[in-house]
């Protein structure tokens, strides 16, 4: 299949498959008692959001919660960095979606100002430790970044700005991230490279087609987990969307 021409009729097929896979996998979530953090991470406009309406579209909205935090209040500012997510994480039977996460400081605080150099420093030697707390406590942590290219996010953008029901996706920060490309890049493959660990991999995706890099991200999700009735083959997707750049485990 070529992705770059998956029509609607094969995209809605295909997605309708995965979505009853999805109620499988929640279903055996709940009966388990598992614990599932799936976090999206990528570039202003690579699809973050889209990708988790079409995960939840069917799903029951008792046993997840869509994570999406906006600026640190007063008294968060004054905790630990990573204890306003702690609060997030996910109990027995549920699964949290984060649209974006803590690893706000690793690329868009730095970049922006928002932190300073000592606070993005600390937050890089403590993420893996934390990762690997969380993990070995028995949470399944399945991390996607979404890569896009400069030419596709101004498009997006500029979609966004003529289109009355997508204005409010436009941020100040928005407005600066074509102008930043090349500082966001340092950032973010400084936090790949250090980030990408056994215990908590990245998964790359590239998100310059929206409709099939959302049903690799759902099969990728589908793949990590064994569950009653399972009916699922990803190997009808065009495997240049995954890992674009794969990374060597540190």
């Amino acid at each position: 299949m070529d992705i770059s021409e998956l029509s609607t009729k094969e995209y809605n097929h295909l997605l309708e498959h995965y979505q009853i896979e999805l109620l499988k996998l929640q279903k055996h979530i709940v009966k388990k008692g598992l614990r599932v953090v799936i976090l999206f991470e990528g570039r202003d406009a690579a699809g973050k959001g889209g990708t988790i309406k079409r995960f939840i579209e069917h799903m029951n909205p008792r046993e997840f919660r869509v994570v999406a935090l906006g600026k640190p209040n007063k008294k968060e500012k004054g905790q630990w960095y990573f204890q306003r997510y702690i609060k997030q994480l996910p109990t027995a039977g549920e699964i949290r979606f984060f649209d974006r996460s803590w690893y706000n400081r690793a690329v868009v605080e730095p970049v922006m100002g928002f932190c300073s150099q000592k606070q993005y420093k600390l937050f890089m030697s403590q993420v893996n430790e934390y990762e690997k707390m969380i993990t070995e406590d028995g949470i399944h942590l399945i991390k996607f970044w979404l890569d896009i290219d400069k030419e596709v996010q101004e498009k997006r953008f500029a979609a966004r700005n003529e289109d009355p029901l997508k204005t409010w996706k436009l941020s100040p920060v928005d407005m600066k991230a074509q102008n930043m490309w090349d500082q966001f890049s340092l950032y973010i493959n400084s936090m790949l490279d250090h980030t990408h660990t056994v215990h908590a991999p990245w998964v790359r995706v590239d998100s310059n087609y929206k409709k099939a890099a959302r049903l690799l991200m759902i099969g990728q999700v589908l793949d990590r987990f064994d569950y009653e009735d399972k009916n699922y083959e990803a190997s009808n997707l065009h495997p240049q969307l995954l890992n674009k750049s794969p990374y060597p485990h540190h």
